[in-house]
């Protein structure tokens, strides 16, 4: 299972590369926003930072919404570094753009999938990376992992090669819960990911250990 962070913020994509873990960065404009990073230019700019940071993919995010504009800024995108995946929105336009940027060989992440249909028009358009909401499917009460299992499911009967990125996840069973599930991708905060450190046995039985040292010296 690949780990991707999920922020714009430089210093916990710093700490996530450091923990050496860290595979690649998913954003968006509201993370960007949350970081203060607003305006074209800024945000390009932020991008291209971020790639200087890691050594995976970095998914980038069209604003555009029609085809013919979502081709020219994925294509504007792509160009900014080897390291970026175009994010690109579940719309009917949008999947038109993932099967233009496809073909020309630019990786791309389909964004805001909800359902089992909409990450199958994902695969069948060729994109790189599909990325079920669970956290915001949860916040509905609806079941965020069992469309992980459906997709995994579905993409293991045909074969296809579109990578499932389990997106918005909230907390550290997610990831968990997500990786039982074959999920290839989690894209989560730096606090899901630290979570995975951490076990009170593990702690005491640190604390046990030093303190036998202690005893002795």
């Amino acid at each position: 299972m690949k780990f991707f962070i999920d922020t714009a913020n430089l210093d916990q994509i710093r700490e996530a590369q450091e923990l050496g873990v860290l595979d690649g960065v998913t954003t968006n404009p509201s993370l960007m926003a949350k970081e203060g990073i607003t305006g074209r230019n800024n945000i390009l700019k932020h991008y291209v930072d971020i790639c200087n940071i890691v050594d995976g993919g970095v998914s980038a995010e069209v604003i555009a919404t029609e085809f013919k504009a979502m081709v020219k800024e994925g294509e504007e995108l792509a160009d900014l570094h080897d390291q970026i995946v175009v994010k690109i929105p579940m719309i009917k336009d949008g999947v038109k753009a993932l099967k233009y940027l496809s073909d020309k060989d630019i990786r791309t992440n389909c964004t805001l999938v909800f359902s089992v249909g909409q990450a199958l028009l994902a695969a069948k358009a060729g994109a790189t990376y599909v990325s079920p909401f669970i956290g915001r499917l949860d916040d509905i009460s609806a079941d965020g992992l069992n469309l992980i299992a459906e997709i995994r499911h579905i993409y293991d009967n045909y074969a296809f090669d579109t990578q499932i990125l389990a997106a918005s996840i909230r907390h550290t069973m997610h990831i968990i819960d997500c990786a039982k599930l074959g999920a290839d991708v989690m894209t989560g905060p730096l606090s899901a990911i630290e979570g995975l450190l951490k076990h009170p046995l593990t702690d005491s039985g640190l604390e046990k250990f030093l303190a036998d040292y202690k005893k002795g010296n």
